[in-house]
């Protein structure tokens, strides 16, 4: 589903950014309206290049894009917020992600810990965000453009700093409503460390089922028609997940073996939901398991300590 209109007959479009040249694994959601567009979420910066030409084969320009707004401040959903910036775009963050923005250096400095040698090739550039082209949103703030309407949702237990975005009854979830392949029922919920928090991710699931809405956009990847069984499923991903944690995180000869053990026991678990195992190597490029692993094991260290 490459479109959609929302009840106010909103049109939401999906454009695959193709990270790492793969379809279906990061979504930028565009709206227009009558000074040009918004969109929800930039993708890496290793795809502005994706990103500029789904523009372009939309009959609009970078510069057209007056309004980002980002669910959180991961690489995969705000790194090319700066070159949106520099384009004229005003950026929409949660108030903790903000300071990451104007300047990224400890942002960066902690992801380059966990991807080492692959940083660039994943993530490209990660441009700063000028402090005046930025505005915080809390939970209930509304953002109006050209007659749009879309209402932020503080909504932790991926990050701490994350936002879903309500547009009438459109919800852009980012992380917090897991990962989903389209045409498949495995929902995944992305576990890094250090702030992964089931307890605080289920209240977040509340919040976004008491606005009722009727279709559910997260990033990875595109447009679901079934929220209540969406989010059904990521409950059961959750709770699967912290059991599989409570065994196997106190008797892990090491981190590296237990990241192997979380990649093999979600790969089963995976394909008993669903999850086509041609899927499973996309999956595990936009959502990689040994990562959840090491937010797994955070979290059952904090928890027991």
């Amino acid at each position: 589903m490459d479109s959609i209109r929302s009840r106010t007959g909103v049109q939401v479009e999906v454009m695959d950014l193709h990270f790492q040249g793969k379809s279906n694994l990061i979504a930028s959601y565009l709206v227009r309206h009558p000074g040009g567009a918004l969109i929800i979420e930039t993708g890496p910066g290793t795809t502005v290049g994706g990103l500029e030409l789904e523009l372009r084969r939309r009959g609009l320009r970078p510069e057209d894009v007056t309004h980002v707004l980002i669910t959180h401040i991961h690489l995969d959903h705000a790194g090319a917020a700066g070159w949106l910036a520099r384009q004229g775009a005003h950026i929409y963050v949660h108030p903790k992600g903000a300071p990451h923005l104007v300047d990224p250096e400890k942002l960066l400095t902690s992801a380059g810990r966990i991807y080492g040698d692959d940083m660039d090739r994943l993530w490209g550039e990660f441009l700063a965000v000028p402090e005046e082209q930025i505005t915080t949103l809390d939970d209930g703030d509304e953002l109006a453009v050209g007659g749009v309407g879309i209402v932020a949702l503080d909504t932790p237990g991926h990050a701490e700093h994350h936002l879903a975005f309500l547009l009438d009854d459109i919800c852009f979830t980012g992380d917090v409503a897991g990962v989903r392949m389209p045409h498949s029922g495995a929902v995944v919920p992305p576990m890094p460390p250090p702030e992964f928090d089931p307890e605080r991710w289920r209240r977040s699931l509340e919040h976004i089922e008491a606005q009722k809405p009727e279709y559910l956009a997260p990033t990875h990847f595109g447009l679901f028609l079934d929220p209540p069984e969406h989010l059904a499923a990521l409950r059961r991903g959750l709770k699967a997940a912290e059991r599989w944690a409570e065994e196997a995180v106190p008797v892990a000869d090491s981190v590296e073996a237990l990241q192997e053990q979380y990649t093999a026991w979600l790969r089963e678990w995976t394909r008993e939901q669903g999850l086509d195992a041609d899927d499973w190597p996309r999956h595990e490029a936009i959502n990689p398991a040994w990562m959840s692993a090491l937010g797994l094991r955070r979290y059952w260290k904090k928890k027991h300590n």
